[in-house]
């Protein structure tokens, strides 16, 4: 049985620096098995400026099992899927241990981000990129974080006023859009959902 104080208290902790660290866990639903957790792209790499949404579901055992973490936010990566999200990293597998949260979890993909595994890949495409021509995949993942990881403020407004339009008031949105980090479907979800 997932143990909720002990979540609560994650994301408590968690969010309590979001200022500083910029990331984020919050309930994706109405309960605290299925949770969105945000990190913003390091500095210095391909991914700086970009906001990565990743899916977390919790399983009974938590904390005794490792969170589920796949990015719902495409990403360009060695050690993530470029078609399903799902992160190559071994404290998400078998050297995940109780003493570990989610906020650790976290930052530990943050810094996967900075330091890729190429040697130890979910995706081989984009591994083999790294390796061979480390200039096209510095590009490539650019690319992808100014496509899918970053949002104007249009693209905000534009959605925002999409929700409000299907009855929903624009305060209520314009906070459920921030919770989920601008993913407009994950807000529909959300605001349908109570």
């Amino acid at each position: 049985m997932v143990d909720f104080g002990r979540v609560q208290k994650e994301l408590q902790e968690c969010n309590k620096d979001i200022n500083v660290s910029g990331i984020s866990v919050n309930p994706k639903f109405d309960n605290l098995v299925n949770l969105i957790g945000i990190i913003p792209g390091p500095v210095a790499t391909p991914y700086e400026g970009g906001t990565f949404n990743i899916d977390i579901d919790l399983p009974d055992a938590y904390p005794f099992e490792p969170p589920r973490m796949k990015f719902v936010t495409k990403v360009w990566h060695p050690n993530i899927s470029s078609q399903s999200g799902a992160i190559c990293l071994d404290i998400l597998k078998d050297q995940w241990s109780p003493a570990l949260t989610l906020k650790t979890a976290l930052l530990s993909i943050q810094a996967l981000l900075s330091t890729p595994q190429p040697d130890d890949p979910q995706d081989a495409v984009v591994a083999q990129q790294y390796l061979k021509d480390n200039q096209v995949f510095a590009s490539t993942a650019r690319y992808w974080t100014e496509t899918f990881a970053k949002t104007s403020s249009l693209g905000v407004e534009e959605k925002v006023q999409k929700l409000v339009e299907m009855g929903f008031p624009a305060g209520l949105v314009r906070s459920t859009l921030e919770v989920v980090g601008g993913d407009e479907n994950l807000a529909l979800e959300k605001l349908c959902s109570g």
